[in-house]
């Protein structure tokens, strides 16, 4: 079946744009509804519920036969071969603590990968979007990788896991790796990471401990801008994850965070 791209990306920008209005509104706010998943650090609120629910709306109603999953439940199956990976809050912590960081991931995937991508940072006004093939883009101008550097120079981003055994191990990798490179950040939010990578703005991310929908529409802006991304299997106890980079770099930035494991 023929996909028309544009009309997904503006799918997915009007999705974002139905979660964002209740998310800003909601900002700043006392958290309401407030409870936990997997571990006492990964969170959920009200607002992470509403969110979804407004994004769910706009698909179904734009495209009532495509599959749908959501960070917060949604798992809906569909008959075009089309399938929405939305985080309608992605970076929780920050937005329950004020910290304005956070985003609003909708991406559309099919049997090759991602289509399309939206990543909407609300609290800077920021729209990153992609379609596969077509570029990516900040409020519509065109993204530009960063050069590859040699990793002392280079500005890494991570995060860390929910899991208390993993954060420990991750914090023993950034303590290890701090000297080899220009910096280490850890801003809690894979798909703004991700959309940085794309936009120049760190030079690499690595995480474990990810999902399918923090990563889904950020790893087609960073394709689309010329980089590369990598899924890394889980070994079991430490969990899969993503890293992302300038292509001539995407193995060195791998052995760096992984080659002690």
């Amino acid at each position: 079946m023929s996909v028309d791209h544009r009309e997904l990306l503006d799918v997915a920008s009007a999705a974002a744009d139905a979660a964002a209005a209740i998310l800003g509104e909601r900002f700043g706010r006392p958290a309401a509804g407030v409870t936990t998943k997997s571990s006492a650090t990964d969170m959920v609120s009200e607002a992470d519920r509403a969110a979804e629910a407004a994004i769910l709306a706009v698909l179904t109603r734009e495209r009532p036969t495509d599959g749908i999953l959501g960070e917060e439940g949604t798992d809906r199956a569909g008959s075009t071969g089309v399938r929405w990976i939305v985080d309608p809050l992605d970076g929780t912590t920050n937005y329950l603590w004020g910290y304005p960081h956070w985003a609003v991931s909708v991406a559309a995937h099919d049997e090759r990968g991602p289509l399309v991508g939206v990543v909407l940072d609300v609290c800077r006004g920021e729209r990153y979007a992609a379609a596969r093939g077509a570029g990516a883009t900040r409020n519509g101008v065109p993204l530009v990788l960063a050069p590859p550097r040699m990793l002392d120079s280079a500005l890494v981003a991570t995060g860390f896991n929910y899991d208390a055994a993993e954060r420990r191990r991750q914090g023993s990798v950034v303590q290890r790796i701090i000297p080899l490179v220009r910096d280490v950040r850890r801003a809690g939010a894979c798909a703004l990471d991700l959309a940085w990578v794309a936009d120049g703005r760190v030079d690499a991310y690595f995480e474990r401990g990810v999902q399918a929908w923090d990563w889904a529409a950020g790893v087609l802006l960073v394709s689309e801008a010329g980089g590369a991304w990598r899924a890394i299997d889980p070994s079991p106890p430490r969990p899969a994850g993503i890293c992302a980079a300038h292509p001539d770099m995407l193995d060195a930035v791998l052995e760096l965070f992984e080659g002690d494991a």
